[in-house]
C-alpha cells in the first residue's frame, strides 16, 4: 500500500456538508458543500457542488458553485452560475477514451493573479488615465467686436 494518504469520497457515497482535509480528497461519488485541502480530485463519476478552496484543482467530473485555487485543470462538466478562480487553468479536450468533448455552462473563469487595487490605480495615473479633466468656465468668454 502507498504510503500517501488521501481523503476517498467513493463512488455511491455522498457527503453534505463541510469537508476539511490536510491530505489531497478524491471524489468519485457525490460532494455537496464547503470543501477545504490541499488538493482535490474528481474522476470522471465524481460530482462536486458547492465551495472548494484548494491549492490544486483536477476535475473529470462535474463542478458546480464557486471554486479558488492556484492550478485548475479541467476535462469534464462545468455547470451554469459556476466561478473559477485560478492563478493557471488548463483544459484538456481530450479524455482517455478518445472523446473530445468539455462542457461549459453559464459560468465565470478568472485566471492570473487575484486584482490589485492599489497597483491599478497606480498604473491609470501614470499612464495618464483617472487626471481630472479641465472643467470649462459656465460663463462664455467676450468674443471681440468687429470694427465698424
Amino acid at each position: 500500500m502507498s504510503d500517501s494518504k488521501k481523503t476517498l469520497i467513493e463512488e455511491g457515497t455522498e457527503l453534505k456538508g463541510t469537508l476539511t482535509s490536510t491530505c489531497p480528497i478524491v471524489v468519485q461519488g457525490r460532494v455537496e458543500g464547503d470543501l477545504t485541502g490541499p488538493s482535490v480530485e474528481v474522476t470522471e463519476s465524481g460530482v462536486l457542488c458547492g465551495k472548494a478552496k484548494v491549492t490544486e484543482l483536477r476535475s473529470r467530473g462535474e463542478l458546480a458553485g464557486e471554486f479558488d485555487a492556484k492550478v485548475v485543470e479541467l476535462s469534464g462538466r462545468v455547470r451554469d452560475k459556476t466561478i473559477i478562480r485560478a492563478e493557471s487553468l488548463e483544459v484538456s479536450l481530450r479524455r482517455g477514451d478518445g472523446r473530445i468533448e468539455m462542457v461549459f455552462g453559464d459560468c465565470e473563469l478568472a485566471v492570473g493573479d487575484a486584482p490589485d487595487k492599489a497597483k491599478a490605480i497606480s498604473a491609470a495615473r501614470s499612464n495618464g488615465h483617472g487626471r481630472k479633466a479641465p472643467v470649462e468656465s459656465e460663463a462664455p468668454e467676450p468674443q471681440p467686436q468687429p470694427e465698424s
